[in-house]
């Protein structure tokens, strides 16, 4: 079982160690989680190959990232990530949700259904969910990443307690300060380039859209903790770019979609495989929190000015997925979540074994 090592002595000084010997690991390189999207197989593969992989527990209940985990360590014996979602649990307010369900109800009724007569909170923040927390701490995965914010303090002192390698996503220094205050190990810092849901801790703050190598170079003048780049990385040119700018290692998601290993489906894989520059786009009206994704109807048409105040995340996810559920009966992808950064146009298709193997080359200059 990988946990990671001496926590007494080494967190006093990770600066001054290599992140990738820390988290024994050969490359700098780390698989995104994608949840929906990451396998065990593809984390596996990623780790196997001498980068980190991950896997997202956030759209799990415990029992689910039990077997998860089991089935990731039954492929690899080397460090992975699981991945949990630390938002601010939903306020469903009715109303607001009933507006919203009226709004969708023309699209709805373009595939001859009708929205679903009430939504739920999908999804559990771990931030309140005991039952992960022990989950995790029974299980000591190497390394444990927050999205979203940060969970309680306790969580992180029974995480830490454990031997877990903790880290969590900043999209502005001030989030990075309040992650290094908590005692966290490292920082994603997440671009406004990067694909899915930005890692806000506070989405009614704003979002100053700070691009991914001005974050890093940020946060490595402001806050002492190592710093992963996150956000329109496609290829190794692009990684030994965020390392030379003071990176510890680089984190990419759109760049392992089309990995055979990924659970992407055709429609999904499809669509990234002819996706032009500039297709892709943030909106919060899929999930109630911005996310970047290939620009469909989704982006166009929903969410609009004239739209009522969308529910709060996830519950807004829920509508969301049962839209495209109906859509997607009728052989439309028009309301689909297909999640991708701004380097969209650049994914490969080809096994995450040979992806690493690529990736590696060409931050070396042989590609």
């Amino acid at each position: 079982m990988q946990t990671y090592p001496g926590p007494a002595e080494t967190r006093k000084s990770l600066v001054a160690i290599r992140l990738t010997e820390i988290l024994r690991i050969d490359h700098p390189i780390i698989q995104a989680p994608m949840a929906g999207v990451s396998t065990p197989r593809l984390a596996a593969a990623v780790s196997n190959s001498g980068a980190l992989g991950s896997i997202s527990v956030g759209a799990s209940n415990p029992q689910a990232a039990r077997a998860m985990i089991a089935d990731t360590r039954a492929l690899t014996d080397r460090s992975f990530n699981v991945n949990v979602f630390c938002h601010r649990p939903a306020i469903s307010d009715i109303q607001r949700e009933r507006q919203w369900l009226g709004y969708l109800a023309p699209f709805f009724e373009e595939f001859d259904a009708e929205p679903p007569s009430s939504l739920r909170e999908i999804y559990q923040t771990f931030s309140s969910d005991s039952e992960m927390l022990k989950t995790l701490v029974d299980e000591r995965p190497a390394v444990v990443s927050f999205h979203f914010g940060l969970p309680p303090q306790g969580h992180i002192e029974a995480l830490k307690k454990a031997g877990v390698f903790l880290i969590a996503t900043a999209t502005t220094v001030e989030e990075g300060a309040r992650i290094k205050a908590a005692g966290i190990d490292a920082i994603v810092a997440q671009g406004l380039e990067a694909g899915g849901h930005r890692g806000m801790f506070n989405p009614e703050l704003g979002d100053p859209g700070i691009l991914t190598l001005e974050l890093v170079q940020a946060l490595k003048a402001r806050v002492d903790l190592p710093v992963i780049a996150a956000g329109g990385i496609m290829d190794g040119r692009d990684i030994s770019k965020a390392l030379a700018l003071g990176a510890e290692a680089a984190q990419l998601g759109t760049a392992f979609v089309l990995c055979p290993e990924s659970s992407a489906n055709e429609g999904y894989r499809d669509r990234l495989k002819t996706v032009e520059p500039g297709d892709t786009q943030i909106t919060a009206a899929i999930s109630g929190r911005p996310a970047r994704g290939i620009i469909n109807r989704m982006h166009r048409e929903i969410g609009a000015s004239t739209a009522p105040r969308l529910p709060d995340y996830p519950i807004a996810y829920d509508a969301a997925k049962a839209l495209h559920g109906v859509a997607s009966a009728k052989g439309s992808d028009d309301f689909a979540a297909h999640w991708a950064g701004q380097g969209a146009s650049r994914a490969r298709e080809m096994a995450a074994a040979d992806l690493i193997e690529v990736l590696v080359s060409e931050m070396h200059g042989n590609a």
